[in-house]
């Protein structure tokens, strides 16, 4: 038996892939596919079993896909209506050549979430881990905003099913540090139910009702798009059979798509996209661009990407189309030095620094200072007098700006306040200016810092 762990930057998603003598199990599955079917080759094995879950929120769920391709069954939770696949319910067990799969219903995150427990046959007939999907993550449990009375549902999941399955059980879950499905997970991966019901700061709550108020008393937000995602896995998403193959265009083809209604990206780096951009583009950082790209693109209109180097155009495909952005149809194959030379109008964006950033506070000059980080990380600590607008919430909050006032948008490092930055810039905002280095710099050099909101 070997477990390989598949990781999904800027999603922070891992799904599983499973091994055994002959066959395998996919578990969580994304939808850029190519990677389990690679696992398979890689071992001789023919992928029999796909798990899900929980009906995904912040990602497309690759199931489908993956099945279309090794005739692999779907199986997922009963307590919703499905039309694709097999319902399972507790107590279901799969065999799977040397390998035990044990379903245990666990709703709260979703009503109709599932824990899969794992037995290793050549050993014992007795669990040695357990995929916990977004019920129980290493340092958090799930977020229970979703469905109404989920924080009940996830304290008897968490308190009277899956914890009494054995301290020594190691977990895999379906997220890591940075996913938006939870709100304190560790950057660690590795952990056992009794590590955690010992340390996780959510399972010191042992009482029901201090669980329930601990957990109701939660502040996450709600990226538009996540509507989409829950009915697309519901559903069953399209096939793609195939990854987007994007034109590789001149500056004229690029223009001449954007002139027929093409929505430019722009994944190059805040210094890149400060230095020279094309007018109305929305820069959001290539590695930002899962966690972003649903706040604020339309699913209605076709992608343009301006890239550093031609390989992450692969890159960016597969961020897009794994929240289901599948019309990317173009990227700037000469970069924006082609878009230069052919005397196209090109925009810049001011950068500053942190030490000018302090010397206008200190000296009391008017300007906004926005901070685009969540509402947690503001709280914290955040450079005294700033302004604080999410990131994700910026397109709904313009009018709260000046627009005859100078603009400074920060963050964490400057990534998500060039996302902020070229949105100002799209809505008209013409004195704007990103703080490269944002609070890690502000650290470094000792800011007047305050916390609370």
């Amino acid at each position: 038996m070997f477990i390989e762990r598949v990781h999904s930057p800027g999603l922070a998603h891992i799904s599983y892939f499973v091994g055994g003598r002959g066959k395998a199990a996919a578990i969580d599955p994304r939808r850029d596919g190519d990677v389990y079917l690679d696992l398979a080759r890689e071992h001789g094995l023919r992928i029999t079993h796909i798990f899900e879950t929980h009906r995904n929120e912040d990602y497309v769920i690759g199931s489908r896909e993956l099945a279309e391709v090794t005739g692999a069954e779907i199986y997922h939770g009963a307590n919703l209506p499905f039309e694709y696949g097999h319902p399972v319910s507790g107590g279901d067990i799969f065999n799977l050549d040397g390998l035990r799969f044990g379903i245990l219903e666990a709703p709260g995150h979703t009503s109709e979430s599932i824990c899969i427990t794992l037995a290793d046959l050549s050993a014992s007939e007795e669990p040695v881990g357990v995929f916990t999907g977004d019920v129980l993550f290493v340092g958090d449990v799930g977020r229970t905003d979703f469905i109404e009375g989920g924080a009940e549902l996830l304290y008897g999941s968490l308190f009277d099913k899956l914890l009494p399955l054995g301290d020594h059980l190691i977990i895999y879950p379906a997220h890591g540090a940075g996913s938006v499905c939870g709100g304190h997970l560790s950057a660690r991966e590795f952990s056992t139910l009794g590590y955690e019901r010992r340390h996780n700061p959510s399972l010191q709550h042992t009482e029901r009702q201090a669980f329930i108020d601990f957990k109701q008393a939660e502040r996450h937000y709600v990226p538009p798009y996540f509507r989409r995602m829950e009915q697309q896995n519901l559903a069953g998403p399209d096939l793609l059979g195939g990854l987007p193959d994007p034109c590789a265009c001149i500056a004229d083809e690029f223009a001449a798509r954007m002139r027929q209604g093409m929505f430019v990206i722009d994944v190059r780096t805040p210094e890149a996209f400060g230095g020279a951009h094309i007018p109305g583009s929305l820069a959001i950082p290539l590695e930002y661009l899962p966690a972003f790209a649903g706040w604020f693109l339309s699913y209605n209109t076709p992608l343009g990407l301006v890239v550093e180097r031609p390989q992450d155009v692969d890159t960016a495909v597969r961020y897009l189309i794994r929240i289901g952005y599948d019309d990317v149809v173009a990227y700037l194959a000469e970069g924006m030095h082609d878009w230069e030379t052919g005397g196209r109008h090109f925009e810049g964006l001011p950068q500053v620094y942190i030490g000018e950033i302090k010397r206008r506070l200190e000296a009391k000059e008017e300007f906004v200072l926005l901070d685009v980080r969540s509402r947690g990380e503001f709280e914290a600590a955040h450079v005294r007098g700033a302004q604080h607008i999410y990131v994700g919430d910026l397109p709904e909050r313009l009018a709260e700006l000046p627009k005859d006032t100078l603009i400074t948008t920060f963050c964490g490092s400057g990534h998500r306040a060039i996302i902020a930055a070229s949105l100002l810039k799209r809505s008209g905002f013409e004195q704007v200016e990103n703080c490269l280095g944002s609070m890690a710099a502000c650290r470094a050099t000792a800011c007047p810092l305050e916390t609370g909101d």
